[in-house]
C-alpha cells in the first residue's frame, strides 16, 4: 500500500463511518467495492475489523434505544448464516470475490431503495440475520437488509440496533474466519493503519448524528454504492 492509497483509503474509511455514524448504514456499502478496487485480498477482513470500533461506538453512544429482542433474534439467524458465509469465500477466487462485491453492492441497495416496509417480526428477523450471515462473512456488506427492517424505526433505534447486530456478527465472523486460517498479517496491518481514519469519522458523526438529513444522505449512499458496485464489475 503506497503513501496515496493509504491516504486515499484514509479519507474515504473517515467519511464512511461518519455516514454510518450518522445514517446507520453506509460504510461496508462504500468500502467494500473501494478495497475491492485496491486489493480484493482485504476482503471481508479488513473491512470487518474497521467496523468493530465503529459499530461499538455507536452502539454505545445510542445504546438506551437499542431493540435488544430484535437483536437477538438477528444475532440467532446470524450465526447460522455466518458458515454458509464462508463456504462462499472458500468457493471464490479474488476475480469473482470482486465480482460477487459488485453484484451483492448493487443489489442490496437496489433493495434498499425499492423495497416496501414490513414489520420487524420474530420470523423476519431471524431470516434478515441468516442473510446477513451470509453476505457479511463473505463480502462484509451486511447493512441494506437490517436498515429496511427498522426503516421505519426512530433513527437512534435503527442506528444502535443495527450497530448492536453489526458488533456481535463481526465477531463471530472474524472468530470463524480465524479458525479457518482466512485472517492474514496484510489485512489486519491494513486494518489497524485505517482505525484512526474509523475513530475520527465516528466522532465526528456524534455532533451532526442528530441534526443531520439522515433520508437524503441515506438516498446518496445508496447511489453512490450502485455506480461504485457497477465499476467493480466492469474492472479488468
Amino acid at each position: 500500500m503506497t503513501l496515496t492509497i493509504f491516504l486515499t483509503l484514509s479519507l474515504l474509511v473517515g467519511g464512511a463511518a461518519f455516514i454510518q455514524g450518522a445514517v446507520g448504514i453506509g460504510f461496508a456499502l462504500i468500502m467494500a467495492p473501494v478495497f475491492g478496487f485496491v486489493d480484493a485480498t482485504y476482503l471481508p477482513v479488513t473491512l470487518l475489523i474497521l467496523m468493530l470500533p465503529l459499530n461499538a461506538l455507536v452502539a454505545w453512544r445510542e445504546r438506551h434505544a437499542i431493540d435488544r429482542q430484535g437483536a437477538g433474534w438477528i444475532t440467532a439467524g446470524r450465526f447460522f448464516g455466518t458458515f454458509l458465509g464462508m463456504a462462499v469465500l472458500i468457493a471464490l477466487s479474488v476475480r469473482q470475490l470482486e465480482i460477487a462485491v459488485g453484484l451483492l453492492t448493487i443489489l442490496a441497495a437496489g433493495v434498499a431503495l425499492m423495497s416496501p416496509p414490513f414489520r420487524a417480526t420474530p420470523p423476519a428477523s431471524v431470516g434478515v440475520g441468516l442473510f446477513t450471515g451470509v453476505t457479511e462473512t463473505a463480502t462484509g456488506i451486511g447493512g441494506p437488509p437490517l436498515a429496511l427492517l427498522y426503516q421505519h424505526a426512530q433513527g437512534p433505534t435503527l442506528r444502535s440496533t443495527v450497530a448492536t447486530c453489526f458488533l456481535v456478527g463481526e465477531v463471530i465472523s472474524l472468530v470463524i474466519l480465524l479458525v479457518s486460517g482466512r485472517i492474514t498479517q496484510g489485512q489486519t496491518t491494513a486494518a489497524l493503519f485505517l482505525v484512526p481514519a474509523v475513530l475520527i469519522g465516528t466522532a465526528l458523526s456524534r455532533v451532526v448524528h442528530a441534526h443531520i438529513n439522515g433520508p437524503a444522505l441515506r438516498l446518496a449512499v445508496l447511489i453512490f454504492s450502485i455506480v461504485s458496485g457497477a465499476a467493480l464489475i466492469l474492472k479488468g
